[in-house]
């Protein structure tokens, strides 16, 4: 997790704002979500140097 989003969300858990950790909470599983969605980026056709 970034270091801004658990700052933002220790703010939020301290003023008991649940409006804005609920907001935080969907936006890190959003997040999370696209980031396993998405592929390692294919080596196929890359240049090997040491060859």
């Amino acid at each position: 997790m970034p270091q801004w989003l658990s700052n933002q969300l220790m703010r939020a858990f301290h003023k008991r704002d649940r409006k804005q950790i609920q907001l935080l909470n969907d936006c890190w599983f959003h997040y999370r979500s696209t980031q396993k969605k998405t592929p390692a980026p294919s080596m196929k056709g890359a240049r090997n140097p040491l060859s």
